[in-house]
């Protein structure tokens, strides 16, 4: 479909929430990042059929994601190509398959949090009902092996509270960082059907940076010694942390905002308590990431079958 059959949206009522009161005062929303805009798409046409919502931090994994569940839930020839939506912008890649809409959002939460911005907007203006959003990526372990996948239960913030925190006119707002226990709980059980990998629950950390925020020995920088990083990774592990990334807490904190069900699912690469480095095979590492598109594929699926019964 041409975006600009139709332009603008209608009136239409969403259980997306966007709290800005600004909003209903302009024209047109233009979504600089993705390249749309109210004025010149449809974006109820576009999007809103949209009912799962995948996010993950490179466009190579998220056009991976979008082709790997056409094929699941056989919805298109899984050798069609997928063009990126956002084609227009070099800042994130977006692709769609039915109810599905996988979107890349880059490393760290100043990234992902422009890219939430803009697609909790674009589910609002769309008209978007009953979604559920999912970060899918990877991680470094606490005390797990390399391959396990974790349900984040919390994120935590580097100091193990759980919360998000910005500063918004000079002011810091401390938002709350929970995540759909529920969701979690769906998510474990669909491990269970698949038994392919170790699935656990339990507290995200995010931080800041991938180094010296995560009590790396091998950044460029570092001032403190091999003990200090034991003894802080394990107070972590004491906190209930079970993985390390750096996106988690911003997620948790805006989804929980606009109303969205949401769970992070993260794949473990390294257990950071032997190591900071990555030693496995590109062939390894490949079949370690796929674990999380496996698992929410496959919950994606049991879902739609559901819809389909009541139907």
């Amino acid at each position: 479909m041409n975006p600009k059959d139709v332009a603008g949206s209608e009136s239409c009522s969403s259980s997306v929430f966007v709290h800005n009161p600004h909003l209903e005062e302009m024209k047109d929303d233009i979504l600089y990042h993705f390249g749309f805009g109210t004025g010149t798409h449809n974006l109820p046409a576009m999007f809103g059929d949209v009912k799962f919502v995948c996010v993950g931090g490179s466009p190579w994994r998220m056009k991976s994601f979008i082709e790997y569940i056409a094929a699941e839930l056989r919805l298109e020839d899984p050798k069609s190509e997928y063009p990126n939506i956002c084609a227009g912008t070099d800042r994130y890649a977006m692709y769609k398959v039915g109810p599905v809409l996988s979107v890349s959002h880059g490393m760290g939460i100043p990234s992902i949090a422009i890219m939430l911005h803009e697609l909790i907007k674009l589910l609002h203006h769309a008209c978007c009902t009953d979604v559920t959003i999912v970060r899918i990526g990877t991680s470094g372990g606490i005390g797990l092996d390399p391959g396990t996948v974790v349900v984040t239960k919390q994120s935590l913030d580097a100091t193990f509270v759980p919360k998000f925190e910005q500063v918004i006119l000079g002011k810091t707002v401390v938002r709350n960082t929970d995540l759909d226990p529920s969701l979690a709980e769906e998510f474990l059980r669909c491990s269970k059907e698949l038994d392919q990998f170790e699935t656990v629950a339990g507290n995200t950390m995010c931080t800041l940076d991938f180094y010296e925020g995560q009590a790396r020995l091998d950044g460029a920088f570092c001032s403190y010694s091999v003990k200090d990083k034991q003894d802080y990774l394990n107070k972590a592990s004491e906190a209930g942390v079970c993985n390390i990334e750096m996106e988690s807490s911003v997620f948790a904190a805006m989804c929980k905002l606009s109303g969205l069900r949401a769970a992070v699912v993260c794949v473990t690469l390294l257990d950071r308590l032997k190591g900071d480095q990555l030693n496995v095979s590109p062939e390894v590492l490949h079949s370690y990431q796929q674990r999380p598109q496996i698992l929410v594929g496959h919950y994606i699926k049991k879902q739609l079958k559901k819809k389909a019964l009541r139907s």
